[in-house]
């Protein structure tokens, strides 16, 4: 049989014992509509609010604070695109990073077609903002701050409670894309000065399909989603109560486990041995950094051609220079970094979970400098001297 070491948690992972069994009776048995008054559709109910408390809890917020949604991605869509409702006639300025997940970036670009503007901040080479940068750029008609925890690519972990308090400071509105750091570093809503914070199932052991958006006791954010007034009136459409179970039962054990000490102690392992190849380097920054993310560029390698590699001795991971949008541009990221074309296109991430073991990292580290050198030995550009 052969051997599979998944190294693409960031991407999705594996669905845990403990939010399979939450979710498995309310897909036959317990299959109650939460909204019906009879007692099997309460009991759906009283599964959605435990599950939201548990949430709740996991990242310092009060129940009526936590509201769930079909994903990170329509999470953070609700916030951005309602609070530039809420708020058009105070102003449509929004201020933003470059290196978003396509799901702030791409709805903010879209808010600018509607006739808003958005200035969207430059990081450094290791993907930190400016916090000068950002006061800089608030203007009085800025209305959001939408700055993400952590990033999905290279691991940067950003100063969200420093861009808080600047937003709280100014009055603006301030948002933030937890997606990949909810159950992998600790998260305190109220220590972190944020409005608004969206964050996804599949990301800590959950379900595909289901997430949550935080949102501050006080502000009223217009529906994004209409219809029959499920979560309070604010989002409609039955709720996913199998999806919302495994959540609340994935973000508990998640959140129970931190720090991510073996996990971190994985990543390091793993850092050490791959920069020992040569003109290989990480990206993201070295001390600020998510527990699983291990995230390099390869000189005179192409990344698609590595994860082919990857996967042929059974390793699964990603690149930022996959064609997959069918653009021969490497991610926006590894752009805004600053790194050159040719250089980002032999991106490589392996970000570890709690089930990868000293072996996988073994197994990795035994089988990465093969690949890389016979990619070399096939590249015109590659030159040992």
């Amino acid at each position: 049989m052969k051997r599979v070491v998944y190294l693409d948690n960031a991407a999705t992972t594996k669905v845990s014992k403990a939010a399979l069994d939450a979710m498995l009776p309310h897909l036959h048995d317990a299959y109650g509509n939460p909204s019906s008054v009879y007692s099997v559709g309460q009991d759906a109910k009283k599964t959605v609010e435990n599950a939201r408390g548990i949430v709740a809890d996991a990242i310092g917020a009060e129940s009526s604070e936590v509201y769930f949604t079909g994903s990170g991605t329509e999470s953070a869509n609700w916030a951005i695109k309602s609070t530039a409702e809420l708020k058009k006639n105070k102003g449509r300025h929004i201020i933003t990073s470059a290196i978003e997940h396509p799901a702030v970036i791409n709805t903010v670009k879209y808010l600018e077609k509607q006739g808003y503007e958005a200035t969207f901040l430059g990081v450094d080479k290791v993907g930190q903002i400016s916090l000068d940068e950002l006061k800089s750029a608030i203007r009085d008609d800025t209305i959001l701050i939408s700055i993400m925890t952590a990033n999905n690519e290279i691991g940067t972990i950003l100063p969200v409670a420093e861009v808080g308090k600047i937003a709280q400071e100014h009055g603006i509105l301030f948002h933030t894309d937890a997606v990949q750091a909810v159950g992998h570093i600790p998260i305190d809503v109220k220590g972190l000065n944020v409005d608004m914070l969206s964050f996804s199932g599949h990301k800590l052991g959950g379900l595909k399909g289901v997430g949550a958006l935080y949102i501050k006791k006080g502000l009223k954010l217009p529906p994004l989603i209409h219809g029959g007034g499920q979560e309070r009136g604010e989002r409609s459409g039955t709720e996913n109560v199998a999806g919302i179970a495994a959540l609340g039962a994935a973000v508990g054990e998640m959140v129970s486990h931190l720090p991510l000490t073996k996990v971190t102690e994985m990543r390091d392992k793993l850092i050490r041995a791959l920069l020992k190849i040569p003109r290989s380097h990480l990206t993201g920054d070295p001390i600020n950094r998510l527990p699983g993310i291990a995230s390099f560029v390869f000189e005179c390698v192409e990344g698609e051609s590595m994860l082919l590699k990857l996967d042929i001795n059974g390793i699964c991971a990603s690149s930022g220079s996959a064609c997959s949008s069918g653009s021969l541009d490497p991610s926006h990221v590894l752009m805004a970094i600053g790194l050159p074309h040719e250089i980002a296109h032999g991106s490589l991430r392996l970000s570890i979970g709690e089930e990868n073991t000293d072996e996988d990292i073994d197994y990795v580290i035994e089988k990465m400098p093969d690949i890389i050198s016979g990619l070399r030995a096939m590249s015109p550009l590659w030159d040992e001297s």
